[in-house]
């Protein structure tokens, strides 16, 4: 069984920081990808960031240059670093992982429980 872990949202002011994590445990072989998505209420859920364990990354245009996407693999852990952040941040932040539980096998995608991040003055 794949277990994600989140932690680090809260109440922030704008132009504040804020670092999310994700950590994943359970029995795998390695995990190809480790993402963030949001979701605001009413709105489809929204891609932030995304790393490859080999460093490779993407970002949602309004995050370049503000959020930096970071993995220690030999924690099994991946971080959303977040600068500048404005009002229009504020949403539900979901680590998700694509784990191949075996060598073999096609990797499987994991959702965190998610973890709110609001930015308000």
């Amino acid at each position: 069984q794949v277990e994600l872990v989140e932690s680090g949202g809260g109440l922030v002011q704008p132009g504040g920081s804020l670092r999310l994590s994700c950590t994943v445990s359970g029995k795998f072989y390695n995990i190809p990808t480790i993402g963030w998505y949001r979701q605001v209420p009413g709105n489809q859920r929204e891609f932030v960031a995304a790393m490859a364990s080999g460093g490779g990354s993407n970002y949602l245009d309004s995050a370049k240059g503000r959020f930096t996407i970071s993995r220690d693999n030999a924690k099994n852990t991946g971080y959303l670093q977040m600068n500048s952040l404005k009002p229009e941040d504020t949403a539900v932040y979901y680590c998700y992982v694509s784990v191949r539980k075996n060598a073999g096998r096609p990797a499987e995608d994991y959702w965190g429980q998610g973890t709110q991040v609001t930015v308000s003055s």
